[in-house]
């Protein structure tokens, strides 16, 4: 078995690796649309070939910002000939993993009701093995809402001011606020080995190269001229998003919650709007319930697979 990461002759193979199984994949459509916008790129694509047909047997799809490191795996297929699909996925992830220089987490789309469909278990289930065994072991499940336009719009609220700013500074310094004592499992976990302003900063940089506007980006503030908390309309490659919201530690309790999510509901949809996707933890029961008091419907799930904080860098 042959091990490297794609280039452009592979494409026409690459297409070729279609997965029938119920499970979210880089078909190929996805595949050619992010080449092109260069979310995928032919040195996130790993390959494992075999040594006598050139024949690809395995692949591993990893997305990202254009130009950034890769962040996360999208896709991972196996030809059905291939006996023991956990240990060539396995080895195929361990390959890549040491030429990335770490361990970016497996995230898997797929229905609500996922465990009770035969199908779509068992498809999980040889990935989820593979995944592990490259060092993945680390699971997160996330609920995945949306707020459609036949919902109502949320009014603006009238006990909080939401301003801009142009400095990122000032949303660094919001964010480390917000950061503290956080039900978020990612900022938990990346406080592990990250200071906290380390953190924010790194947060403000990811939401900047999402593809929504940084010019919607909004701070709340108290009638007393207090910061309540954050609330960043945005988008990705799909469309509009709930980019992300928070309450600074001092003003948790009274709802606020509500009055951030409605402003970012209410920003998109007076834009003409017609479907807003957002993600919260299982674990994250506030978050989870203020989405559905504000009409958004749980549709599907993201499972999240990673390294262990600290495990995820292999340079030491």
């Amino acid at each position: 078995m042959h091990f490297r990461h794609a280039v452009e002759a592979d494409l026409d193979r690459l297409l070729g690796c279609v997965v029938d199984e119920s499970i979210s994949w880089s078909h190929p459509e996805r595949l050619l649309s992010y080449l092109e916008s260069g979310n995928y790129r032919h040195d996130r694509i790993w390959l494992a070939l075999d040594e006598d047909s050139g024949d690809i047997l395995a692949r591993a799809v990893w997305w990202g910002f254009p130009g950034g490191k890769p962040m996360a795996l999208d896709c991972l297929y196996v030809h059905p000939s291939v006996g023991d699909r956990v240990g060539l996925a396995a080895e195929l992830l361990r390959h890549a993993h040491a030429a990335f220089g770490e361990r970016p987490a497996y995230h898997v789309f797929v229905s609500n009701g996922w465990r009770g469909d035969p199908k779509a278990a068992a498809a999980i289930a040889w990935r989820w093995e593979a995944a592990g065994r490259a060092g993945l072991t680390e699971e997160l499940e996330r609920l995945r809402y949306e707020w459609t336009a036949d919902e109502p719009v949320p009014e603006p609220s009238d006990r909080l001011e939401f301003r801009g700013d142009d400095d990122d500074e000032v949303f660094v310094a919001a964010f480390r606020r917000v950061a503290e004592a956080t039900l978020d499992h990612y900022t938990r976990q990346a406080l592990v080995t990250m200071d906290p302003e380390a953190q924010a900063r790194e947060d403000v940089n990811d939401y900047k190269q999402m593809p929504g506007d940084r010019s919607w980006w909004r701070l709340a503030y108290a009638k007393d001229g207090s910061l309540v908390g954050v609330a960043l309309p945005s988008a990705n490659a799909g469309g509009p998003v709930v980019g992300y919201l928070g309450v600074v530690p001092e003003h948790r309790g009274h709802g606020y919650v509500d009055d951030l999510l409605a402003e970012i509901t209410r920003f998109h949809a007076e834009r003409g709007v017609q479907r807003i996707v957002a993600d919260t933890d299982t674990g994250n029961v506030p978050m989870a319930r203020a989405f559905e008091r504000a009409g958004y419907r749980n549709f599907a799930v993201r499972l999240v697979l990673s390294a262990k904080p600290g495990a995820e860098s292999l340079n030491g």
